[in-house]
């Protein structure tokens, strides 16, 4: 039996053998109570000590939990939006080539997104016709917003356009420890279990409300943690729909008209809420996604779905495999 996980994060190996007192791109490493960190400008990264892990390490443990293939998509913490566009565009070539030379060495087993300096949005574009075009991958993971600004804006229409014309497929995911709920709090792990969800559910909104799903019909966009609270809250965004005018400044049709134009992991954690979005969107729009290696993930997302009585043979063979391998032609 087949599966392909399209959420399955790593690191560069030139950001992970820095042990020596080596240098990338102005991040450094430090080690302190047996956990080893990235640090950059006084600010520290926790490193997932998987993330130290060969590659043929990580395909060990990739058999032990039954999954095929890993979608790979850069760790989120180096994103680095926040950093001089020089910086963001080695970073992300660096990345990028890591990925691609995984994907070629074992191309049975990995694919993968870029990551992209989404400061510039010309620079942006160049890193993704380089990664998909000559590097192989199948498209790009990047934030939810962009130092602050949502993907609905004005600046990041050619951006669009060009997602579009490649037919690449963009991975939504926040940075760590960096959501709306961020904002207001930092107590009981809420700015993952709640903000993770609260983040996807803003995107969507914006980028339905905002037009660029009427503009470019034939983006491919899947939000990963299964598109947060989007499926739940849809009937309120109706609702605004109806009886708010700025609501329809851009949007002709009711929001929840545009639920099935996305893709969806099927990260839930619950079963009931996995079923109703397959009966919300179709399971022809959800596919599986671990969060590997985070704790906040599914530590076996193979057996996971395999074990859902609610589902059908063919629904779970959709999931683990079917949707990914059609959409993304692995």
């Amino acid at each position: 039996m087949r599966s392909i996980d399209i959420h399955a994060h790593i690191a560069p190996d030139n950001a992970t053998d820095l042990k020596n007192g080596g240098e990338w791109h102005g991040f450094t490493m430090m080690e302190e109570s047996g956990r080893t960190f990235l640090l950059r400008d006084g600010k520290r990264f926790w490193l997932h000590p998987k993330f130290l892990m060969s590659p043929e390490q990580r395909l060990e443990e990739m058999d032990s939990i039954g999954v095929d293939v890993h979608v790979l998509s850069t760790w989120t913490q180096l994103y680095n939006y926040d950093l001089p566009l020089e910086i963001g565009v080695a970073t992300s070539k660096d990345c990028n080539d890591y990925v691609a030379r995984l994907t070629k060495q074992w191309p049975s087993r990995f694919a993968g997104l870029a990551t992209l300096p989404m400061q510039n949005i010309e620079a942006a574009i160049a890193e993704l016709e380089r990664s998909v075009s000559e590097l192989g991958l199948k498209g790009a993971q990047i934030n939810d917003h962009i130092n602050g600004h949502c993907l609905d804006e004005p600046q990041f229409q050619p951006f669009w356009a060009a997602v579009e014309g490649l037919g690449a497929l963009i991975l939504f995911h926040q940075v760590e420890n960096d959501t709306v709920v961020n904002n207001r709090t930092s107590s009981y792990n809420l700015g993952n279990s709640i903000g993770n969800l609260a983040d996807r559910t803003v995107t969507f909104a914006s980028l339905v409300y905002g037009g660029v799903m009427d503009r470019h019909p034939d983006l491919k966009i899947c939000f990963s943690h299964g598109g947060g609270y989007t499926t739940f809250g849809a009937g309120r965004l109706d609702r605004g729909w109806q009886v708010r005018s700025e609501a329809r400044v851009n949007l002709h049709k009711p929001p929840s008209a545009y639920l099935s134009s996305f893709y969806y992991d099927c990260l839930t954690h619950s079963e009931s809420v996995l079923r109703f979005m397959i009966d919300t969107v179709g399971v022809d729009r959800i596919m599986l996604g671990s969060d590997w290696p985070f704790d906040m993930g599914i530590d076996s997302p193979a057996e996971w779905v395999n074990g859902l009585a609610s589902l059908t043979r063919d629904e779970k063979d959709a999931i683990l495999w079917k949707n990914l391998e059609a959409l993304m032609g692995i």
